[in-house]
């Protein structure tokens, strides 16, 4: 196998990993508040992400890492999740899943500025086209439902595409798994304080489902789907890769169909599609 297909195949499963994190996050959301979530979850990962740095005895990143390893924090630990916590109070798992649609674009975008990548001009067009079909998706009939929650939806996606492509970066000279652990543990000094800060005064009434879902979000949403992506990213390329990210919705619209019993409606998998369409398209000029 070579290098550029072990990294396609450690990217969608990577993708396969994250499909999980939007309905996940729903069922979460529902008993726990998503500031004491975020925090927790960030702390979860970083007790992990530190054994794992312990265990193989990592040395400390140089200095000169230490700006990307916040920027790395700020959008994959802190970021993305507190924002898509927040937006998931106002939005269906199945309605927040398209906007995942943005990412590729998004990732590429900061491949770019960040990676020092440069695609063919006509993958461009194609990512436009493909995110075009998820906005229009969200202007017709999505942003009615929930204009906060679109608003945090799209905020999520830009810090995430920014915290991808920076981690991704940096990876190739750290690890992914390394990166994304000290990503964690760098993030821990303000996570913790949130998590005490914001720790509810009951959490007797935290159904089962929700404690499950904490427990996804924290192990392989925040870490173990990481150290797939960020190897796949290096290996097959952030531009390239990332438009795996368009099978997300895919999947995710599957879990919350079949996991949280959401309706998924026309306009959903039609803006889906023509979305991976386009970007299916896109992955030979990349």
């Amino acid at each position: 196998m070579n290098t550029s297909t072990r990294g396609w195949v450690n990217g969608l499963i990577g993708v396969v990993i994250f499909a999980g994190s939007m309905p996940a996050t729903r069922v979460a959301v529902i008993d726990i508040p998503p500031l004491f979530l975020t925090g927790i979850r960030g702390c979860i990962a970083a007790a992990l992400g530190l054994l794992l740095l312990a265990a193989f005895k990592q040395p400390r990143p140089h200095r000169s890492d230490i700006a990307s390893l916040i920027i790395t924090a700020l959008g994959v630990v802190l970021g993305f999740p507190l924002l898509t916590a927040l937006a998931l109070q106002h939005l269906s798992a199945a309605h927040s899943i398209v906007f995942i649609g943005l990412l590729p674009l998004c990732t590429a975008i900061f491949g770019v500025l960040r990676g020092g990548e440069r695609p063919h001009p006509a993958f461009w067009l194609f990512s436009i086209l493909g995110s075009a079909s998820v906005i229009s998706y969200a202007a017709l009939g999505g942003i009615a439902m929930s204009l906060e929650g679109d608003l945090l939806m799209l905020a999520a996606v830009v810090v995430c595409g920014l915290g991808y492509a920076e981690g991704a970066k940096l990876s190739r000279r750290l690890g992914g798994w390394q990166v994304i652990s000290w990503a964690l543990v760098i993030s821990l000094p303000l996570m913790l304080p949130l998590t005490v800060f914001y720790w509810p005064d009951n959490l007797s009434n935290v159904s089962t489902t929700a404690w499950i879902g904490l427990a996804y979000v924290s192990i392989f949403s925040m870490l173990i789907g990481f150290i797939f992506w960020y190897k796949g990213l290096v290996l097959g390329g952030i531009a390239a890769v990332g438009q795996l990210q368009l099978l997300q919705p895919f999947m995710g619209l599957g879990l919350a169909a079949v996991l949280l019993h959401e309706q998924v409606s026309t306009a959903m998998i039609v803006a889906t599609c023509g979305a991976v369409f386009c970007v299916a398209l896109a992955k030979r000029y990349a």
